[in-house]
């Protein structure tokens, strides 16, 4: 079967590999479509941790359900699907567990044909959604839940405020609080972002590059109770400055690198909360993909390419130029 295998840094190929076996309690997937996201970029880059070439990325995949190993149920085969990439999160909802590991690192990933995983992290391919829109939704859909809801304690009532809309993460927490008829603002750099989070239920938004932006978004919404942001850097600060008292900031990546100073008196003093999370447990996906089959959401899709053409795909995320999620379709894969 074919993959898209990363042999070095800046090393991609499409390649013939050994179709794998499932083993005990596992199930063979052939994938429809795959979408990207930042670690497959930094994989790319070679800055992902313990890293090892060559490796197949991908941690988002949809697909169908064509063989099943000793101990799975066959009822699965012919099934459509989406795959969990949160393997061995642990017992514990409140954090994962030592051993746990992301869909595509240490493991195969999904930008290959075929691909087996354990049959307990499949859940049916969303009502609706067609097979690119399916694959949009797993790693980024789970993250965006648990940061929204597990974590940040999201209620309808709250003022939510989602940091650097565009990427995939941003934008489901952009429709998971939208969905629940919550006032949501986005930050950005780009005007035109802004405007496209507005036609997905933002209620408006504020460029991050502009001096003094927080104090303009206090001024004009009275603060927020919930913030989401994975950009992390300089910028953090800005977003201390833009929460109501007593409000939540939540946090699932830091792209942009480590604060070079954090406010700790203005959180302090105004009673403000941080968490940090990281994907999500089984109770997270459950509870994702259960609303997802049950609300009207479709992903957003920045950009569909072809398999042969994945060397642009990892050109347009590493860049940044996305709105939304940047999906592979494979040759079989139709709608």
């Amino acid at each position: 079967m074919r993959a898209i295998r990363l042999n070095a840094p800046q090393a991609l190929e499409v390649a013939d590999i050994p179709e794998p076996e499932p083993g005990p309690g596992e199930v063979l997937v052939e994938l429809k479509a795959a979408a990207l996201n930042h670690r497959d970029a930094w994989m790319h880059a070679g800055q992902y941790a313990n890293l090892k070439f060559p490796c197949i990325p991908g941690s988002d995949g949809a697909g169908v359900v064509v063989a099943a190993g000793p101990g799975a149920s066959r009822a699965w085969i012919g099934k459509e699907v989406i795959i969990d990439p949160a393997f061995d999160w642990g017992p514990d909802p409140k954090a994962q567990a030592d051993q746990f590991t992301i869909l595509g690192l240490p493991r195969q990933g999904t930008f290959a044909e075929k691909i087996a995983v354990p049959a307990l992290q499949l859940a049916d391919k969303p009502p609706g959604l067609t097979w690119e829109e399916a694959a949009a939704v797993p790693l980024a859909g789970l993250t965006a839940w648990r940061a929204l809801m597990s974590r940040g304690g999201f209620t309808p009532l709250d003022r939510v405020l989602i940091s650097g809309i565009g990427g995939g993460v941003a934008l489901f927490a952009l429709q998971f609080a939208a969905a629940h008829e919550a006032e949501v603002w986005v930050t950005s750099s780009s005007e035109d972002k802004i405007s496209l989070a507005v036609a997905h239920g933002a209620r408006g938004g504020f460029l991050y590059t502009q001096e003094g932006w927080a104090k303009e978004a206090v001024r004009k919404t009275g603060g927020f109770d919930l913030i989401v942001d994975g950009a992390g850097g300089a910028g953090f600060n800005q977003l201390i400055e833009s929460a109501a008292p007593g409000g939540r900031i939540v946090f699932y990546g830091a792209t942009r690198g480590n604060p070079p100073e954090l406010s700790l008196r203005k959180v302090f003093w105004r009673q403000l909360s941080l968490h940090g999370t990281t994907m999500g447990g089984p109770a997270d996906w459950l509870a994702m993909t259960d609303f997802m089959g049950k609300a009207v959401i479709k992903p957003v899709i920045s950009e569909v390419f072809p398999f042969e053409r994945a060397a642009e795909a990892f050109e347009l995320m590493e860049r940044g130029g996305q709105f939304g999620k940047i999906v592979l379709r494979m040759a079989s894969s139709g709608r």
